[in-house]
């Protein structure tokens, strides 16, 4: 059985394959707790919204909770995507590990 020898570069391009497989199986997964987290937040909705009393009003408050559940999931996808991004920079950046750039949002630790 012969070995083949390796060179950094085709390591790096397996990691960064295996970065982007992450990413998009997280976007994936979002995407799918997504949809059945509304579904789930819709069953009550639904059951009021077959009385005509309260028609209107289920729309609304399904409308903004719409809203509500895809702006969640929106910031779960930018936050996976900046992380893969910055997850790359970082194999990018060579052996030391130091990224070509700094974080969009440093995490402040101010002493008072």
């Amino acid at each position: 059985m012969k070995e083949t020898k390796r060179g950094k570069g085709e390591v790096r391009a397996d990691v960064k394959k295996l970065a982007d497989l992450v990413q998009k199986e997280i976007e994936d997964g979002a995407t799918t707790v997504e949809e059945i987290h509304k579904a789930i937040a819709s069953l009550p909705l639904d059951i009021l919204e077959r009385l005509d009393v309260f028609e209107e009003t289920v729309k609304d408050v399904r409308r903004v909770q719409d809203t509500s559940i895809g702006a969640i999931y929106d910031v779960i996808r930018k936050v996976n995507h900046e992380v893969g991004n910055y997850a790359k920079e970082i194999l990018e950046g060579g052996a030391a590990g130091k990224p070509t750039r700094k974080p969009a949002h440093p995490a402040s630790h101010k002493k008072g």
